[in-house]
C-alpha cells in the first residue's frame, strides 16, 4: 500500500481541519509569511475543479446517502423530536460547509457579534471589528459600495443565474398581506433596518453563476510554495508534552484513499496547532487528545491532560421547519433537478455552460423576511413564550424571530412522493433556546460520537416554529402557484376544525386569515416534532467564554490550559447568530487570521 501523500516530519503551523476558517487563516497566513511552512490536514476529499463544487445546482447531491462530502451525526432519538433521531451533516471535504453549502448570503444580526464581547468576556469581536472581517472577504456585485458590504474580496455575491417566480412573487404578496412589513432592498445590512421587510435574496454565487468557495477563492487559485493543504487526513489528536502542544497525530482517511496504510503518524508543529475541524470535529479531536470533561475522557480510555468541562457542550443549531405544498405543474421549481430526472439535468447544464443561466446557476430561493413580532402579535405566541422573548431578544430589536421564505421544491429525497411541482414554507429559527452536545464514544477516530441534538428540547422553540407555520401557510395559500397542501406532510387538525380546510386554488389576498384552536395548535406542535430537522448550522461547542463559565477558548482563541492550541471555526462562538452561519465561519476565518498574525509579528 502506497502513501496518498508525501508529509514532512515538521512545519510552523499545523491545522487539524481544512474547512472554510481553516481555508482562510492558512491563505491568509501563507501570502503574509512566505517564509513559514504550513500544513492542513482535511479528513475530507478535495474539491479542485469538481464540477460538484463549482456549479450551484449540485448542492443538494452532497447530502445524498454514500456522499464523501458530507459527514453525517446521528443524535440520540429524542422525545422531544417525536421519538426520532435526527441526523445532522456536515462538510468533510476541503473548503468544508462552503463547498457544499446551500449558498444563500443571509447574514446575521450586529447584535450577534455584540454579544460576543459583552456578553462573554470577548474584547474585539463586537459587530464594529467584526463587520470589517466580512467586507474583507467579498466582493458584493449588486453594489459594492453599500454600507457593511465588500468591494473586493475573494467571495462574490450576486442574485446567480436564474431566478424562479415563487420567490418573486412570494416577494411581491408578503408586503400586502403584511401590511406593516414592505419590501427593502437590503434585508443584510445587520441593522434593525433589515429586520420585518422582505427582500431578494443575495447568494453566495458570482454574476457568472459559479459558487464562491473558499477552496477555489483562497487556495486553489493560487500558487503555493510554503502551504500545504491535502485531503483525506483524519486527525486522531493533537500532541500535547507538558501543556504545549506540539504536533497531531493522524492517518489517511480509509474513506477517502481506501486502500491506503492505516497506521498512525505524527506530524509536529513548531509554533502552533490550530484544530479548524469544524463544530462537530473540534471538540472530538480535543476529547482524544485529553481536553475536556473528565467523566468522559475516562470513559474514552484517555487519561486527562486538562480538564475543561465545556469541551462538546453547548450545541446548537437552527431548528428548520419545512412545511409543503402542492404548486402548480406550469410553475418552475427544483423537484426536477432534486429528483435527479436526466433530461432535465442534461437541459439545465446546456444553459449553464453556454451562460450561467438556468437552474444550475442558482439555489432557488429568491426572496425572503426577518420576521419579528410586533408587540401586538407577541399574544399570538402565547403567555409559554414570554419569558423566553423577555430574557433574550425582547431589548435587542435587530434580532428576528426567524427567517421565513417560500422554497420552490423539496429539498430532500423525494423517492416516495408522486412526480409534482411543489412549494415549501421554509422556517429557521434564528436563537434557538434549545443546546444540545456532542462527546466522543471511544479513542477511535472513526467511531459514531455521543450526540444528542437537543432539538426542541425548550418548548419555546415549538411555540415560535407554531406561528413560523401560520405565517409561511398564510403567505403561500395565496401565491398564485399554491395549488394546496401536501397532505401527510401538513399538520393534521380534526376534520370538524376551520384550520382543516382543504384549498386547491389560491386564496384572495382579502381571505379571512384561518383561526386555530388549542387543539388546532396541538396538531401543530405535534407536526412540528414529527417534521422538524437541521439547517447544517451547528456551532458552539468549543465556546469562546471565560473557562469558569464553561468556556474552552479565551478571546485569542487560545485553549484553556494548553499553550500553542487554539481553536478557529464555528465550533466558537459562544451564542449563536441570525444567519446562515457560512457568513459567521468567514468573519471568525478572518479574524482568527489578524490574531494569529499578530502574534507571529505581522498586522493583516
Amino acid at each position: 500500500m502506497t502513501s496518498p501523500h508525501s508529509i514532512d516530519v515538521e512545519y510552523d503551523l499545523v491545522f487539524a481541519g481544512g474547512g472554510t476558517a481553516a481555508c482562510i487563516i492558512a491563505s491568509r497566513l501563507a501570502t503574509a509569511f512566505p517564509d513559514l511552512q504550513i500544513l492542513v490536514l482535511e479528513s475530507g476529499p478535495t474539491t479542485k475543479d469538481k464540477m460538484d463544487h463549482i456549479q450551484p445546482g449540485h448542492y443538494i447531491t452532497h447530502l445524498a446517502p454514500g456522499s464523501k462530502t458530507a459527514q453525517f451525526y446521528t443524535s440520540k432519538a429524542s422525545e422531544h423530536v417525536a421519538g426520532r433521531s435526527v441526523v445532522v451533516p456536515s462538510g468533510r471535504c476541503i473548503g468544508g460547509g462552503s463547498s457544499i453549502n446551500f449558498m444563500l448570503y443571509n447574514r446575521p444580526s450586529g447584535s450577534d457579534f455584540d454579544d460576543w464581547e459583552t456578553e462573554f468576556g470577548n474584547p474585539g469581536w463586537s459587530a464594529k471589528e467584526m463587520i470589517p472581517m466580512l467586507q474583507k472577504a467579498e466582493t458584493y456585485e449588486l453594489d459594492p459600495q453599500k454600507p457593511t458590504h465588500g468591494a473586493d474580496g475573494p467571495l462574490k455575491v450576486s442574485y446567480g443565474g436564474e431566478v424562479l417566480d415563487i420567490g418573486m412573487n412570494f416577494l411581491e404578496l408578503g408586503p400586502k398581506l403584511e401590511k406593516d412589513r414592505p419590501y427593502r432592498e437590503e434585508g443584510n445590512g445587520l441593522d434593525l433596518a433589515s429586520i420585518n421587510v422582505f427582500f431578494r435574496m443575495p447568494k453566495w454565487i458570482s454574476s457568472d453563476a459559479r459558487r464562491s468557495d473558499v477552496a477555489h477563492h483562497y487556495i486553489y487559485n493560487k500558487t503555493w510554495k510554503n502551504l500545504s493543504v491535502l485531503d483525506g487526513c483524519l486527525v486522531r489528536r493533537v500532541v500535547i508534552e507538558n501543556d504545549v502542544a506540539t504536533g497531531v497525530e493522524y492517518l489517511f482517511n480509509n474513506q477517502i484513499h481506501e486502500s491506503a496504510p492505516q497506521d498512525i503518524r505524527t506530524v509536529k508543529a513548531r509554533k502552533m496547532v490550530v484544530v479548524s475541524a469544524g463544530t462537530m470535529g473540534s471538540p472530538l479531536i480535543l476529547e482524544r487528545s485529553g481536553v475536556g470533561k473528565k467523566e468522559v475522557l475516562e470513559r474514552a480510555g484517555i487519561p486527562v491532560v486538562a480538564e475543561l468541562p465545556g469541551v462538546g457542550e453547548n450545541y446548537q443549531d437552527h431548528t428548520f421547519l419545512v412545511t409543503p405544498y402542492i404548486a402548480d405543474p406550469k410553475t418552475t421549481t427544483l423537484d426536477t433537478l432534486f429528483r435527479g430526472e436526466p433530461e432535465v439535468w442534461a437541459r439545465a447544464q446546456e444553459a449553464w455552460e453556454k451562460d450561467g443561466t438556468g437552474r444550475l446557476g442558482s439555489n432557488g430561493v429568491d426572496s425572503a423576511i426577518k420576521m419579528r413580532p410586533r408587540p401586538d402579535e407577541l399574544p399570538e405566541l402565547g403567555p409559554d413564550f414570554v419569558e423566553y422573548w423577555n430574557n433574550t431578544l425582547a431589548n435587542k430589536p435587530d434580532k428576528p424571530l426567524f427567517w421565513l421564505s417560500a422554497l420552490p421544491g423539496i429539498p430532500a429525497d423525494q423517492s416516495a412522493l408522486p412526480p409534482l411541482n411543489f412549494m415549501c414554507s421554509g422556517c429557521i429559527l434564528g436563537y434557538p433556546a434549545s443546546r444540545g452536545y456532542l462527546h466522543i464514544s471511544s479513542s477511535d477516530p472513526y467511531a459514531a460520537p455521543d450526540f444528542d441534538a437537543g432539538y426542541l428540547s425548550n418548548p419555546a422553540d415549538v411555540v415560535a416554529l407554531r406561528w413560523g407555520y401560520k405565517k409561511g401557510r398564510e403567505l403561500l395559500r395565496r401565491m398564485s402557484a399554491f395549488r394546496g397542501p401536501l397532505g401527510p406532510a401538513n399538520p393534521q387538525f380534526s376534520p370538524e376544525s376551520p384550520a382543516a380546510i382543504i384549498e386547491t386554488v389560491p386564496a384572495p389576498l382579502d381571505a379571512p386569515k384561518i383561526v386555530y384552536s388549542a387543539e388546532d395548535d396541538k396538531a401543530i406542535d405535534a407536526h412540528v416534532r414529527q417534521i422538524v430537522e437541521t439547517t447544517w448550522h451547528s456551532l458552539g461547542t468549543c465556546a469562546m467564554k471565560p473557562r469558569e463559565q464553561g468556556g474552552v477558548v479565551d478571546s485569542k482563541l487560545n485553549v484553556y490550559g494548553i499553550r500553542n492550541l487554539k481553536v478557529a471555526d464555528l465550533s466558537i462562538p459562544p451564542s449563536n447568530v441570525n444567519c446562515n452561519t457560512y457568513s459567521a465561519a468567514i468573519a471568525v476565518g478572518e479574524k482568527a487570521a489578524m490574531i494569529i498574525a499578530e502574534e507571529l509579528g505581522k498586522a493583516l
